[in-house]
């Protein structure tokens, strides 16, 4: 999957020749993006700079170079916003999240609105309502409300092979946020604690993902939603 990861138990850890022949390599891309970055045209697309600033964002996040994964990852922001690319926006929000910084957080929310208000790659959707899985409690209601959230958008949007991976992917999460939220472990146990937590109904549970974002961002909105909404077809 391009988005979301595999376990990261499976297999031995990298040995330290290994991760200094990665680092070299990941040095030499950093420089390649870079040079490609130097050879735009004058009169390039600044969706072609922002698509170059996210492959050197992904290769700071590896690097572990976070201060500077958050700068390119905001302007590379900037500019898809401008343009109303909202999936490459989304994508550098990951890349802020990522980077460990003070407004991580309120990338995370942002991308999480940005992925659930417009049709885009459904796995990058699941990719960043995981992200608020892995960092509430386990007794936390916003893992299971993102993680029911990821499954309603993938029966939604994905079609064909991508929806049956994806589908059983977020079936697993949801059986894992069961699991350590009230310790569910079998079918009828599920049943009961999803219908307990209200998770049946979009009408109910996607107005609670919005009080999660509203968590995440607090005050630290760097777009205008009510000028967004205002352009979707659908209100």
């Amino acid at each position: 999957m391009k988005y979301l990861k595999e376990d990261p138990s499976v297999g031995g850890a990298d040995s330290g020749e290994d991760v200094a022949e990665s680092s070299v390599l990941l040095e030499a891309q950093l420089q390649e993006f870079r040079r490609q970055m130097l050879e735009l045209p004058p009169n390039y697309d600044p969706i072609a700079r922002a698509d170059l600033l996210l492959q050197i964002g992904r290769t700071h996040i590896r690097l572990e170079n976070k201060q500077d994964a958050w700068e390119t990852g905001r302007e590379a922001f900037d500019i898809y916003i401008d343009r109303e690319a909202w999936e490459g926006a989304v994508q550098a929000c990951d890349i802020m999240f990522l980077s460990d910084q003070p407004e991580s957080l309120a990338a995370l929310g942002q991308g999480i609105w940005l992925a659930v208000t417009f049709p885009m790659d459904p796995e990058l959707t699941v990719a960043m309502l995981q992200h608020v899985v892995d960092e509430t409690p386990p007794d936390s209601d916003g893992a299971a409300v993102a993680a029911t959230v990821a499954h309603y958008i993938v029966d939604l949007r994905a079609e064909g092979r991508v929806r049956e991976d994806l589908m059983f992917y977020t079936n697993q999460l949801l059986a894992t946020v069961a699991r350590r939220h009230s310790e569910v472990k079998d079918q009828g146990a599920f049943s009961q604690w999803f219908k307990k937590l209200e998770l049946e109904d979009p009408t109910k549970f996607l107005p609670r993902l919005r009080n999660v974002v509203d968590v995440l961002v607090q005050d630290e909105w760097w777009i205008d939603r009510d000028a967004i909404r205002a352009k979707l077809p659908v209100q």
